[in-house]
């Protein structure tokens, strides 16, 4: 039932009435016990250990059909955005500490070798002080805010998680709940964008450095250097007994049949020859004088006749030669045993190879002797070919590690643009991690949102804003190569240890180039997943950046097919500032249970009016909101701006954006405070 009232208003001298008010009670239907519940369904237990500093406002807005729209706007920070980039300066400084290592237990290296070395143990050195430096800031971090900071490049700027929950007569009592990342663009501020963004700045780095070999190559070449050094002992300590000697040997020859060894032998001979031209040349470029001219030339021909002198059949030889001397050892043997009539030898191939070649008791002691005078030549043959063997294998994995050292350091531009790389993508995955590990806890009981983690992995759609004109250009292209970074990162759910906040922090390991986020759940939660994803399997990011810098959207199509066709013509489309790409690719990714991420220079006032713009089209479009109250809706939310820190909770640099709190004038204010008057006398009448 409704009650209806009406009464004049009058001001405050009385003299004249201003106007006729006229309110009703109606009893809205979804506002039960769902309202005093509302906070606590914000910030669901399993999901607490990701928000703090909360703030947050309640909203009727009428619908088509008459009914009412119950909503709440709930904005919240995450301990992440400092928890992560500790963590992952901690994983890069670790890193940095083991390829120095790593090149510094490499032996026998040639000058210009020891030279690269050196380079690399310096940048190394030099990498490892910087971040426990930056570690050591962030752990006594102070309440400054600027984001030109240096030890708050790893950090994003203003990460929030905005959150909108629905309820509504269609949706049956159930709240719909609507998530979106917002961040400030993600880039250096520290170092700033005069000579542009990492697009441009690595666009320039010199792509001829060191040779480069992957890290299962670098793997390969590590397991062969151990597999050398074992057996080479053995050999050498066991020469004298030969048939057990064979099968060392043996497993010796099959460890360096490997094109590795060969491939890395002639890119080390190729640098050698390249760098003696060098070093009697000099650097010419420009240079047109005919003896200089004359001296490149020469030095080339020296460069492609040292080329042309390395043998690439040379490797094999020297493998092969190990084997062939082996061979004619226990030829010999056998000989010696059939002149003398003794039984032959057993086969290497037999069990007891500590008895294998030992002579029999019937051998005389000078025709053990006389074994030994013949065959000394061949163990002596034999140790030298497996020291020449051992040596080139040696010098050949050594290449392929420190090159592979010098790729990853020295190799990746100078120390500011790896530092701005790093720190760009810090911030890009604090963000992308808040988003997929509130996503998940939303959806725990979504088998098909489960299901889809494990066989296809999950989207994460970034919404740029920023422009092309100043510093925005080159904050656009830090965000554009930290979010392409992303391919590498995998998401993993493991168990965690209790309920407690701290057990449920995510973690990384891995390294730089391959990143695993280990995502924590509490026990219950976890035990109720699918086998694939309790056993570990590892769930794929699909990043994808679409940036336009407007303030507006509109709607279009519903289903997913017409929906990526409709966004495929309005990225083809000429048109500029389109801003129905971002509604078309926003609206694709809530089909699709990816996660949103918006962003603009700082995460504040095109940020808010985009997510606002975002939510008010979602009432409208899902929810039944009347097109009618759309603006107002949209005005609501937008009409008053705060920014909010908590000095206890809250790191610095993570001020909320402009949350939509709706305040109203004096005179409005007064008559709202007449008509809760009203409405409790009618109650009671």
């Amino acid at each position: 039932s409704s009650v209806y009232l009406s009464f004049c208003s009058r001001p405050v001298d009385g003299v004249s009435e201003v106007g006729e008010v006229k309110v009703s009670e109606v009893q809205m239907e979804a506002e039960t016990d769902d309202k005093t519940t509302s906070d606590t369904k914000v910030c669901a237990p399993s999901a607490g250990n990701l928000l703090c500093c909360s703030v947050g406002k309640v909203y009727r807005f009428p619908t088509q059909d008459k009914g009412w729209l119950l909503v709440q706007e709930k904005m919240s920070e995450t301990p992440l955005s400092f928890s992560l980039p500790r963590q992952l300066l901690s994983m890069l400084s670790v890193e940095y500490r083991n390829r120095a290592q790593e090149v510094m237990d490499l032996r026998d290296l040639s000058p210009h070798l020891e030279e690269r070395r050196s380079d690399i143990i310096s940048r190394c050195d030099h990498m490892t002080r910087c971040y426990q430096e930056t570690l050591q800031q962030l752990d006594t971090v102070s309440g400054s805010s600027s984001k030109s900071e240096r030890h708050l490049q790893f950090v994003p700027t203003n990460l929030h998680c905005q959150r909108m929950e629905v309820t509504s007569p269609d949706t049956t009592g159930k709240n719909i709940w609507y998530d979106v990342t917002t961040f400030g663009a993600p880039a250096d501020h520290h170092q700033g964008f005069k000579q542009g963004g990492l697009r441009r700045l690595m666009s320039r780095v010199d792509m001829n450095g060191p040779v480069s070999y992957s890290r299962e190559e670098r793997s390969r070449a590590r397991g062969l250097l151990e597999e050398v050094a074992r057996l080479q002992p053995l050999i050498f300590g066991q020469a004298e007994e030969l048939l057990a000697l064979s099968l060392e040997t043996e497993e010796f020859v099959h460890a360096l049949k490997d094109e590795l060894v060969n491939r890395a032998l002639l890119a080390e001979h190729r640098q050698t020859a390249a760098r003696r031209l060098y070093t009697c040349n000099g650097n010419l470029p420009g240079n047109t004088s005919a003896n200089q001219e004359r001296r490149v030339s020469e030095g080339q021909l020296e460069v492609n006749r040292a080329e042309l002198d390395y043998d690439e059949e040379e490797w094999d030889t020297v493998w092969a030669n190990v084997g062939k001397s082996l061979n004619c050892i226990i030829a010999l043997v056998d000989r010696l045993k059939e002149k003398q009539g003794s039984p032959k030898p057993p086969d290497p191939r037999d069990s007891n190879p500590h008895n294998k070649g030992a002579p029999s008791s019937s051998s005389s002691p000078s025709s053990s002797l006389s074994w030994q005078e013949q065959l000394l030549p061949l163990v002596v043959t034999l140790r030298d070919c497996v020291r020449e063997a051992v040596s080139k294998a040696r010098a050949a994995m050594t290449f392929v590690l420190l090159q592979g050292a010098a790729a990853d350091t020295v190799g990746q531009g100078s120390e500011q643009l790896v530092q701005r790389q790093h720190g760009v993508f810090s911030q890009t995955l604090t963000a992308v991690t808040s988003a997929f590990i509130l996503k998940l806890h939303n959806s725990l009981d979504d088998a098909n949102f489960l299901k889809q983690l494990h066989t296809i992995g999950i989207l994460a759609q970034f919404e740029g804003l920023l422009s092309t004109y100043g510093d925005e250009l080159g904050m656009l292209e830090d965000m554009e190569m930290g979010v392409s970074e992303l391919n590498k990162v995998k998401f993993v759910l493991t168990e965690g240890k209790s309920d407690q906040s701290d057990d449920l922090l995510p973690t990384l390991t891995g390294t730089w180039d391959s990143l695993v986020v280990n995502v924590p759940l509490p026990p219950e939660n976890f035990s109720s997943l699918p086998q694939e994803l309790r056993e570990g399997h590892l769930i794929h990011l699909h990043p994808v950046f679409f940036n336009i810098g407007i303030n507006q959207q509109q709607t279009d199509v519903d289903t997913l097919p017409e929906l990526l066709s409709a966004l495929d013509s309005c990225v083809e489309a000429k048109k500029r500032k389109n801003v129905e790409v971002l509604w078309l690719a926003a609206t694709v990714c809530r089909k699709v249970n990816g996660l949103r991420l918006t962003s603009c220079k700082s995460a504040k006032d095109r940020t808010s009016m985009s997510v606002t713009l975002e939510q008010c089209a979602l009432l409208r479009e899902r929810h039944g909101l009347h097109p009618q109250h759309f603006s107002a809706a949209l005005d609501a939310m937008r009409r008053y701006c705060t920014l909010h820190t908590s000095e206890q909770k809250c790191p610095p640099r993570m001020h909320l954006y402009p949350v939509a709190l709706l305040l109203v004038s004096s005179h409005v204010l007064v008559l709202w405070l007449i008509f809760s008057v009203v409405l409790l006398l009618a109650k009671y009448q």
